[in-house]
């Protein structure tokens, strides 16, 4: 299989760490975002919405959307819990992460690390709401060494991705001391 992915993008990275996680053959296929290629005919050929990750299966089959793509190569895996409430419990942290965590301190760090901005230059309803999502984690963590329980499953992979970088967007993370050691756990399992 093939993945295409920017190694700038945790979206992109959470895919590649499931992959290694799990010993499964893949060939990466770099893209880089800030050239725009992801919107040569040639990719929106495969992924329409011209967005990175996308897995393409060896039969020529596509799919994208960075937790659907982790969710489909974990399947039967330790990473997605057994109980089907936990299960339960790992989506809710994957839409979480999309809705409520990547839009905030994803873009927050995209803007300064990649555009050049300044942190006083960054929308203050989205550094807000990032902060709001390091609560949200840092309350979690300090219940349960991983998001769903004792041991790290998709939903870590997901949130960890683009929270291990949260400082790159201007956010301080002094006051999050379970969510840097939850980071750093993660980090121990995926081996970064």
């Amino acid at each position: 299989m093939k993945i295409f992915g920017d190694t700038k993008s945790g979206n992109c990275l959470k895919v590649k760490w499931v992959c290694d996680l799990l010993g499964l053959p893949h060939e990466w296929i770099a893209v880089d975002i800030l050239k725009s290629e992801t919107r040569t005919p040639e990719f929106l050929a495969l992924n329409p919405a011209g967005q990175v990750p996308l897995l393409v299966l060896d039969d020529g089959r596509a799919l994208a959307q960075s937790n659907a793509i982790i969710r489909y190569l974990a399947r039967d895996s330790a990473l997605i819990p057994r109980d089907d409430f936990a299960t339960g419990k790992m989506d809710e942290w994957l839409f979480w992460e999309q809705y409520s965590h990547e839009p905030y301190v994803a873009v927050c760090r995209f803007q300064m690390a990649y555009l050049g901005k300044k942190a006083s230059d960054l929308d203050p309803q989205k550094v807000e709401r990032g902060y709001a999502a390091l609560r949200r984690l840092e309350l979690q963590v300090a219940q349960t060494p991983f998001l769903v329980g004792a041991s790290l499953t998709l939903a870590d992979i997901a949130c960890v991705a683009y929270t291990r970088v949260a400082h790159e967007g201007g956010f301080d993370m002094i006051d999050y001391p379970h969510v840097k050691r939850w980071i750093a756990s993660c980090e121990r399992v995926l081996k970064l």
